[in-house]
């Protein structure tokens, strides 16, 4: 298959409305300049890279051709340059990736998702972190990741109103961070152009292996994704989304692949195809933005 290379691609382009309001509400939170002046006094971004330096295989062209490969192509298609650094860190059962560093960014990926993932999927999950590179939203991604460690130590050098501020600021990256995955949900499609792949990507995301995935199989999937989609969240409690988001092993996969079918369904994926190599690609029309879960739905701390 024959990709295009998006050349000029902005990240406003095919950001979800959901992320840049819970961006907006996130930057208003009291307290954010606080929290980003610690994580550089602590020196948390270098932390950080050295412990995938210092812990996982730093991947290149000679050691891992193909993953190389597809992480190369992977920027090549989204117009990110200069290439991350690329390491593979040990499995645990169900397929992983991350990105850390915010002046100097590497990307890692476990050994689950470069033998359960094929090359074109493996553009998928790359295509999610580098979205995180494009957005040039790094130090709030990495501020999420630390946010448990710096609150403890918020709370204990500024006798507790340091680890009160971080406590709502919590919430309010928990929410941003949810939302942020359907910005980098779109960039992944964008990087493997193709919404069958994106499919298979997210169902063994969810921990199903390879021989499951049957037409009947991915055709339930993709029935099951567009009935959430089509779901108004307004009546559901907002504590009941709080520990949702706060539990860090539900995936939401169906939630996911059905926001991201309606970006297709909406035209805007194919507009953004059809604009490529264009230097500034107008932002397309996205009938999704006019729907009434955009008014409320999952991003429930925008009022915040």
């Amino acid at each position: 298959m024959t990709r295009k290379i998006l050349t000029g691609l902005s990240s406003e382009a095919y950001e979800h409305p959901f992320d840049r309001k819970a961006l907006a509400s996130l930057q208003n939170m009291p307290g954010v300049s606080l929290l980003l002046k610690k994580i550089n006094e602590y020196g948390i971004d270098r932390l950080l890279r050295l412990q995938s330096l210092g812990s996982e295989i730093r991947i290149s062209p000679r050691n891992f051709p193909q993953l190389h490969q597809a992480f190369v192509e992977t920027c090549e298609i989204l117009d990110v340059a200069p290439l991350p650094e690329l390491y593979l860190f040990q499995g645990t059962g169900h397929i992983e990736t991350y990105i850390v560093g915010v002046e100097k960014p590497l990307v890692g990926i476990n050994l689950d998702g470069m033998e359960w993932l094929g090359p074109d999927e493996l553009l998928y999950v790359f295509g999610h972190e580098i979205a995180r590179i494009k957005s040039q939203h790094m130090v709030y991604h990495q501020m999420a990741i630390v946010m448990p460690t710096l609150k403890n130590l918020l709370s204990s050098t500024t006798l507790g109103v340091g680890g009160l501020i971080a406590g709502g600021m919590e919430l309010g990256l928990y929410n941003w961070r949810m939302m942020a995955r359907f910005t980098a949900d779109r960039a992944a499609l964008l990087a493997c152009q193709d919404i069958d792949v994106a499919t298979t990507t997210l169902m063994k995301l969810a921990g199903l292996p390879d021989e499951y995935l049957t037409t009947a199989v991915m055709d339930d999937f993709l029935v099951q994704a567009r009935e959430f989609a089509s779901n108004n969240f307004d009546s559901v409690d907002k504590v009941t989304k709080i520990l949702s988001y706060t539990e860090s092993g539900l995936s939401w996969v169906v939630m996911r692949a059905g926001e991201l079918l309606r970006w297709v369904d909406s035209g805007a994926y194919d507009n953004l195809i059809q604009q490529a190599n264009l230097d500034t690609p107008e932002e397309p029309e996205a009938k999704e933005e006019k729907t009434p879960e955009e008014k409320e739905g999952w991003n429930f701390l925008t009022s915040w």
